[in-house]
């Protein structure tokens, strides 16, 4: 786990990328402080979410599955892609700095699920608990742990949903040759523009919250 500084900074080398990325002189994304703590030089896998401000519109999700890289430069790397390199939106522009807020997931090492049958696989899955992460068909996708509570899927339907995310027929969960893998992640995020740090609830409580991604 990250302690409550580690987050913070966390947050601060994310958004000082990003800034720097879009060449801000405006003062946002203030250099974080240096020597790092040792954390940041493990390697972990990590997402970077960009959301809009106010509001909670997703504007960008990019990150690191697996811990290839050490957490520090995987942060500023997958916030800089996450605020400019998502197909699904424009980039980010620098006058957008102020209206933006991130939040970043830092992620276990993800586990194969050993499920024989499809209700053995609904079985293994914690909605709240764990993100997914589906193989099959010479494609992949992935779902963040928060993405199932925040759309009020059951675990059928987050599956089906993570399969839907690799460009899969959303039964394709059912089918043989398809595998899954499963993970955790602390998550946190900005509670405004370059704010202060807010740690999302555990996850009975995430469960019960309305859907907001799509």
């Amino acid at each position: 786990m990250l302690s409550p500084s580690e987050r913070l900074e966390t947050l601060r080398i994310a958004r000082h990328a990003v800034a720097l990325a879009l060449g801000s002189t405006g003062g946002e994304g203030v250099a974080p402080s240096e020597p790092r703590a040792a954390v940041f030089r493990e390697k972990r896998g990590v997402f970077v979410t960009v959301k809009r401000y106010p509001g909670d519109d997703l504007r960008g999700c990019i990150g690191y599955p697996m811990p290839i890289l050490p957490l520090g430069t995987a942060i500023e790397r997958a916030a800089v892609a996450a605020a400019l390199d998502d197909p699904r939106f424009p980039p980010i522009r620098a006058s957008e700095l102020s209206r933006i807020t991130l939040e970043v997931s830092v992620l276990t090492v993800p586990e194969a699920i050993p499920a024989a049958r499809p209700e053995n696989l609904v079985a293994a899955v914690e909605v709240g608990r764990d993100g997914l992460i589906v193989d099959g068909f010479g494609t992949s996708g992935i779902l963040l742990p928060q993405v199932a509570p925040e759309q009020s899927w059951t675990a059928e339907q987050f599956l089906a949903g993570t399969c839907e995310k690799a460009g899969l027929p959303s039964d394709s969960w059912r089918r043989p040759g398809v595998s899954f893998r499963r993970f955790q992640a602390e998550v946190f995020r900005e509670g405004s523009p370059g704010g202060e740090l807010i740690d999302e609830p555990p996850p009975t409580t995430r469960a019960a919250r309305p859907a907001r991604r799509k």
